[in-house]
């Protein structure tokens, strides 16, 4: 690509108006506008041998629109300015087209499933068996001993079933889209009897109501914030009741003067009058996490046996797989769920089941969990490695006159709802400078060739090592080192 290359620092201050700076020359808007050159003045000085000229052409369109839009934050006085700022708006934005948006990130937040970087990261063998089902052609939906189509649920029902106790199960593509169908299976156009203290909002602004309203289902709020009692359960109970819901508050809790009801005891309602139960549970443990040494999670298991007639969780949560809404509970259910038309449009594809398949296997045989799932491992490592990571990054990147780099005790979380009022003993690196501000620093390692994520707290920059893995401290203190001589 041919096109005028600017450093960005010398460029801002020619044409970008700082703070309390103000334009020295003067002249007004028409006038500028006048001094935009055209579209097709400015395609001539690009040449993108790399894309089609119909994409540059719009891109060029595209850049002088913003340009027109923005015209009190850029600075020019000339057409020749004018053209210079287009060309390096436009050759920035044809750079980033060439280079991957989702890139592979160095987690130093200490938030083992963080939303925003991905959650869980998969275990070697899941990502060999994605690998292998996506570089080749695979029986996603062929049954291999007939000859005939088959369920691309068969590949993780089984799994499923043997892992939780149920019946019958189904996979969507998250558990928001699991709830979804659910209600609109089991309650379209009727009452939905749920617990006002168990109205929650997860991130990205989630909210049971909303999936509710949208799925057909009409909300029938019993009790109270804190507390809820079997009687108002029992008093909600119509003919317009299509099923009872309870979900799992598995990112806060309510402490104190409170009183919630049981799976068991709303199993007996449910019973009673015919009605299925669903147990959202959000996070979804199939194995109880005590034998790692960690506190309790809701094992899917244990919600099934106390009656719950179908259960909804996720996969890349503390199962430690991929996205997914699992849907777990009795054949009848299921079975009408399966035929809902919303299965199509919320299915999952070729490489969720790959993983999930691998994932669900592997829980088979919690022995060896610890070894190969990411999540567990980090959940559970000692404290001394921990440190050990966070000690070597300290010692190899030495000390400078003006950066302070000290290693500290800390906490991690779990994240993602899971074990959400646990503090995980961990250890991070704290760095400031008198030279750079902490959110500066932030922004350096966040743009260095592999970015590294951490946290500012206190006007320091924080990497919790916990999160971060042994192959990975070097690419750490190779960005150190390069912040601390600049």
């Amino acid at each position: 690509m041919r096109s005028v290359r600017l450093n960005s620092t010398r460029f801002r201050s020619l044409f970008l108006n700082q703070k309390n700076k103000a334009v020295t020359v003067k002249i007004n808007v028409k006038t500028r506008l006048n001094l935009i050159p055209s579209v097709h003045q400015v395609a001539e000085q690009v040449q993108a041998t790399e894309f089609p000229r119909d994409i540059v052409i719009r891109i060029v369109r595209d850049e002088i629109v913003k340009l027109k839009k923005r015209l009190h934050a850029v600075s020019f006085t000339t057409k020749a300015q004018a053209q210079t700022y287009l060309l390096h708006e436009i050759d920035n934005r044809l750079n980033r087209l060439l280079k991957p948006g989702l890139q592979r990130v160095i987690n130093g937040t200490g938030i083992i499933l963080h939303t925003g970087l991905g959650r869980a990261p998969l275990s070697e063998a899941a990502i060999q068996n994605l690998t292998f089902v996506t570089e080749n052609y695979c029986n996603i939906e062929l049954d291999l001993h007939t000859g005939e189509r088959g369920d691309r649920m068969s590949h993780v029902e089984e799994l499923i079933c043997l892992l939780t106790g149920a019946e019958a199960a189904a996979v969507v593509n998250n558990n928001a889209a699991a709830v979804l169908v659910v209600l609109n299976t089991l309650a379209f156009q009727k009452e939905v009897i749920i617990s006002r203290g168990e109205l929650v909002e997860i991130g990205g602004s989630f909210r049971i109501p909303d999936v509710m309203e949208k799925s057909g289902a009409v909300m029938r709020e019993v009790g109270t914030t804190n507390r809820t009692h079997l009687r108002d359960y029992e008093k909600a109970v119509s003919k317009k009741t299509g099923l009872l819901l309870a979900v799992h508050t598995s990112n806060y809790r309510i402490i104190g003067f409170t009183n919630s009801v049981s799976l068991k005891e709303l199993s007996a309602i449910a019973g009673k009058n015919k009605l299925p139960l669903v147990y959202d549970l959000g996070g979804g443990a199939l194995i109880r996490l005590e034998q790692f040494g960690l506190p309790h999670e809701p094992v899917v298991s244990d919600s099934i046996a106390a009656g719950a007639d179908v259960v909804t969780f996720s996969g890349d949560k503390i199962l430690g797989g991929c996205q997914a809404g699992i849907i777990a509970g009795k054949r009848k259910y299921i079975a009408s769920i399966k035929k809902n038309p919303l299965m199509r449009a919320l299915r999952c594809d070729k490489m969720t089941f790959a993983v999930l398949e691998t994932t669900l296997k592997q829980i088979l045989r919690p022995d060896k969990l610890k070894s190969v799932s990411p999540v567990i491992n980090m959940l559970t490592e000692s404290i001394d490695a921990v440190k050990a990571r966070a000690v070597k990054v300290q010692n190899a990147a030495g000390q400078q006159s003006h950066m302070r780099i000290v290693v500290r005790d800390s906490f991690a979380q779990a994240g993602s709802g899971t074990l959400p009022l646990e503090k995980i003993p961990s250890v991070d690196i704290t760095i400031t400078s008198t030279r750079i501000s902490a959110k500066q620093i932030a922004e350096r390692f966040r743009l260095s060739e592999i970015p590294i994520v951490g946290f500012v707290r206190e006007n320091a920059f924080h990497l919790d090592m916990r999160t971060v893995r042994a192959d990975e401290v070097d690419a750490i203190i190779e960005q150190l080192k390069k912040i601390m001589i600049e």
